[in-house]
């Protein structure tokens, strides 16, 4: 592969990922983007989903022909709400999924669109189904410290 093919194959893979960057942190809330803000492979978006199993999103997708993984572990900072989880005594895996997407010279903006789309149902879904309840009090004090820059 030449360099410049190179260089518009990652120009590409940029863009698209960062269509589903935004379109994921737009479109569902309490999600953390993972890893360093710039220096990450083109190709490669790691979120975490609060109050996901992530292996319960890799099945969900599994099933609509979309290929993630899971993540490096969410990254947790001293306000976190897995510190409030593990206090009242709930197991860690249940507070965060991490899912890892990653997009090759093949996946289009239409790709990009139907993850997203299928993601946003997929957390809501998911969320409904888990044991913890988001909007519960626990995690109230908790969360307002650390989430408003998302909105």
């Amino acid at each position: 592969m030449a360099a410049n093919d190179l260089e518009a194959n990652t120009a590409h893979l940029q863009e698209l990922r960062d269509a589903l960057i935004k379109g994921v942190m737009e479109k569902i809330p309490q999600v953390r983007l993972n890893g360093h803000p710039t220096k990450r492979l083109p190709g490669n978006a790691n979120f975490c989903f609060d109050y996901i199993e992530g292996e319960s999103i890799l099945l969900s997708l599994d099933l609509i022909g979309v290929a993630g993984s899971s993540g490096s572990a969410c990254t947790s900072g001293s306000l976190d709400p897995s510190h409030v989880l593990l206090a009242i005594g709930l197991p860690a895996g249940i507070a965060h999924g991490s899912l890892r997407l990653t997009i090759g010279k093949h996946t289009t903006m239409e790709d990009i669109e139907y993850v997203v789309d299928n993601l946003v149902n997929i957390i809501e879904r998911l969320r409904k189904m888990s044991p913890i309840d988001a909007n519960s009090p626990i995690d109230d004090a908790v969360y307002d410290h650390d989430h408003h820059h998302h909105h």
